[in-house]
């Protein structure tokens, strides 16, 4: 086989070897011109002056031997059909032989492995060269492999038929290696994500005046597993917590602190203190569970004798609601810095949840975006919000469709839809509210338990539940006009699940249940309420004063 009609031009190859062959021929030149004439030498004197020493230039070299001694594959092949010209020994150690004038096609199965025959028609029209990177034969082996356009080096032939070189390099183990190192990604994220998962709730808690949904999805494959969390707390006396928190950081550590923040927001809402002071004492455990995670938490409280949210928010992303016509509010302030910045006093704002409406709190994967700013993101999430109805699992799922957020999301996202349920017809006669204002004197206690009794008959309540109601309605009002101070107040208030008697009064002290000794004339009045309740509990409310109340679970 000729060799010598066959070269590699690769760009530039000519212009270099034409640039070597004239510096090689300069220097000569330039010592001839300069050399001293010899003297005479005897006539028996046939010693002469060695020639100088010039290496081979690579038109002398054999392309057989060249690229025989390659420890890489090595084939030509030429014509549309890329007929086999030459396969060198790596080449038929890695591949086995291959007959010489036999199309690839039917002959080179490894180049249809690598996907190389579509890839060789491209280099040989546009001559330019091409590289395919770690690709995979059926024996397990990868190879990058280059395809380089050949054509005659013949200048008899100006019309020979071109070729394609194909030079492979096995990186089998730096594939297997990377192999490695992404199955422990893997492994590492399945880790993550089944951490975070498992300290999210797992049962959403169910209030009666709400209808509650929560989605979470992680990010991608690409994208390392965040610490976005969600909660619902039930508080008692039909008030309701909702959290949303999300810790900046990425992978399991980030899952383990927003596992201790969801703790700590469960344990300090029990206290069932006001959102800005729930978010004052997590900011100081941010900061001495690791200070350099950064975490944002929004926290509000829906009471449905209100008609509103009271909350608070430590550097997250406003909470949205949208009224029964689809008008989107958005709560602004207060908003202070990220949970363990410390030195910041939070304080409390109010958005209104009036019946009809939906609430929506979510983490910033939902709408954050490297391409825009996150107002905008945050504008198109009211605009999904304005247009979404149903029920709050179906809300969420729209959000999150009308969002772009995919499998391959690059961020971790929950979202929290909360709907306040406008009730009519025979739903509106399960819920009821009544109260009646207590002016103190001898009379109060004897008036607030004629009021419980007959509105406790009213709502067809069994008799053995209205005795009980009446108790403890008359325990809690002896209560509070014995430790209290005015105004006070009695709250009967029904739901399709529980009854719940509340009183307040205009002193702060909270009542604490104790063992009332045999000789003692009082302390007795919680321990009832608590021992014939389903629940009781007190709390401070914002004007001044406290609120103390008792639940009883209704017959099913």
């Amino acid at each position: 086989m000729n060799f010598t009609r066959w070269s590699a031009r690769l760009p530039g190859t000519q212009r270099r070897a034409a640039a070597r062959d004239d510096h090689s021929s300069v220097p000569a030149a330039r010592a001839e011109s300069v050399r001293p004439k010899a003297a005479a030498t005897p006539p028996d004197d046939t010693s002469e002056t060695p020639a100088p020493t010039t290496g081979p230039s690579m038109e002398a070299l054999p392309a057989r031997e060249l690229l025989g001694r390659l420890p890489a594959p090595v084939a030509l092949l030429h014509g549309p059909d890329h007929r086999i010209t030459y396969v060198n020994a790596a080449y038929t150690s890695a591949f086995g032989p291959r007959p010489s004038g036999v199309p690839a096609a039917e002959a080179m199965p490894e180049l249809a492995e690598l996907s190389l025959l579509p890839l060789m028609d491209q280099v040989l029209r546009s001559g330019t060269p091409r590289t395919v990177k770690s690709r995979k034969v059926l024996a397990g082996s990868s190879y990058t492999v280059t395809c380089t356009p050949v054509a005659t080096g013949d200048p008899d032939d100006p019309d020979g038929e071109a070729g394609v070189l194909v030079y492979a390099t096995d990186v089998t183990d730096h594939a297997e290696a990377a192999e490695r190192l992404r199955a422990s990604e893997r492994r590492h994220r399945e880790t993550a994500v089944t951490l975070q998962r498992s300290l999210l709730p797992q049962d959403l808690e169910q209030p009666d005046d709400l209808r509650i949904a929560a989605t979470y999805q992680p990010g991608g494959t690409d994208a390392a597993v965040g610490g976005d969390w969600y909660d619902v707390i039930t508080l008692g006396a039909g008030r309701t917590a909702l959290v949303i928190g999300d810790v900046m950081g990425r992978g399991v550590r980030a899952a383990a602190v927003m596992g201790q923040l969801r703790t700590a927001v469960r344990a300090y809402a029990r206290l069932d203190l006001p959102p800005h002071e729930v978010l004052q004492l997590l900011d100081v455990l941010a900061a001495e569970i690791d200070a350099s995670q950064i975490a944002t938490c929004a926290y509000a409280v829906h009471d449905p004798n209100e008609g509103h949210l009271v909350y608070a928010s430590a550097g997250h992303l406003p909470i949205l609601v949208c009224d029964e016509d689809g008008t989107v509010h958005r709560a602004e302030d207060p908003t202070g810095p990220p949970l363990g910045t410390g030195g910041w006093v939070h304080t409390s704002g109010t958005i209104p949840l009036p019946p009809g409406s939906t609430a929506v709190l979510y983490t910033d994967g939902l709408v954050e975006r490297r391409s825009e700013d996150i107002d905008e993101g945050v504008a198109a999430l009211e605009r999904a919000l304005s247009g979404a109805k149903g029920s709050p699992q179906v809300v969420c799922d729209r959000l999150i469709r009308s969002l772009g957020v995919t499998a391959e999301h690059d961020d971790d996202v929950a979202v929290l839809v909360v709907q306040h349920p406008a009730r009519t017809g025979t739903s509106a006669e399960l819920f009821h509210n009544a109260s009646l204002e207590l002016l103190g004197g001898i009379e109060a206690a004897p008036r607030a338990r004629a009021f419980a009794t007959g509105v406790l008959a009213s709502w067809r309540f069994p008799v053995e539940l209205c005795d009980l109601g009446v108790l403890a309605a008359s325990e809690l009002v002896a209560n509070s006009l014995q430790h209290g101070t005015p105004p006070m107040r009695l709250g009967l208030r029904r739901t399709d699940r529980r009854l719940i008697i509340e009183v307040t009064d205009g002193d702060d002290h909270l009542p604490r249940r104790r063992r009332a000794e045999p000789a003692d004339e009082a302390g007795r009045g919680i321990s009832i309420v608590a021992t014939i309740a389903s629940s009781w509990g007190s709390r401070r409310t914002p004007g001044g004063g406290k609120a103390v109340w008792c639940e009883f679970a209704l017959p099913a």
